[in-house]
């Protein structure tokens, strides 16, 4: 496990995951959820001209992706998102660093970001995440794809959905063609996988556990 001051390598894989402090439950609901997602896909450009609350201060953050798919058009990104999964407690994220420091600088706005939001709505003060993210490098493609499942099941696994395709703030409805969004996760250049054939790689849990040996090494917990 790699618990770095800053060693992320340009066009590296990592495992990202970031907990809230002592569990607490940071995602309440559907609105703060779809926050989180707004701030992770506005924190992909490299150098944004301005904060997220500026570009959001008139916008309906359940519009945000009608009005930012052309905003972003033409612009540097600093990470590419390959897979991410939300949960009540933690966040999980599949990520390719584009720039130097491109990940801890997306991952310093969009937790920062987040809980100025979340202490603002809720009146509360301090940290909101248990230090700093962890990171784990993934070298090849075949760990990319078991890691991916992993991240995806997550809801399924803690009770929370009894099929991972009812959690809707996970990248898994994109990988599987349910969702129109394809905007969010750049992946099929990696992971080349059609959705159905994806969708039963996922929802096969006793080839699942058998191969979760090949990536224990990837997850964080």
């Amino acid at each position: 496990m790699i618990y770095r001051k800053d060693g992320l390598v340009n066009g590296e894989y990592y495992h990202i995951c970031s907990k809230s402090i002592a569990g607490y439950v940071i995602f309440n609901h559907d609105y703060e959820y779809l926050r989180m997602l707004a701030l992770i896909r506005y924190y992909q450009i490299k150098d944004v001209p301005m904060r997220f609350s500026h570009f959001t201060e008139n916008i309906d953050i359940k519009d945000f992706n009608r009005e930012f798919i052309p905003f972003c058009e033409r612009k540097e990104m600093s990470v590419n998102i390959l897979a991410f999964c939300l949960m009540p407690t933690h966040v999980h994220l599949v990520l390719q660093q584009i720039v130097a420091e491109g990940i801890s600088h997306f991952m310093s706005n969009i937790l920062n970001g987040y809980t100025r939001y979340f202490n603002i709505k809720h009146k509360r003060k301090g940290p909101l995440w248990e230090g700093r993210f962890k990171s784990i490098l993934v070298k090849t493609n075949n760990q990319l794809l078991h890691l991916s499942r992993y991240v995806h099941l997550n809801p399924a696994s803690a009770g929370i959905v009894d099929k991972p395709e009812k959690w809707p703030y996970s990248s898994y409805q994109q990988y599987t063609g349910m969702s129109m969004d394809n905007s969010i996760c750049q992946y099929k250049d990696v992971l080349n996988v059609l959705p159905d054939d994806y969708r039963r790689f996922v929802e096969d849990r006793i080839t699942y556990q058998k191969k979760l040996s090949e990536i224990k090494h990837l997850i964080l917990e």
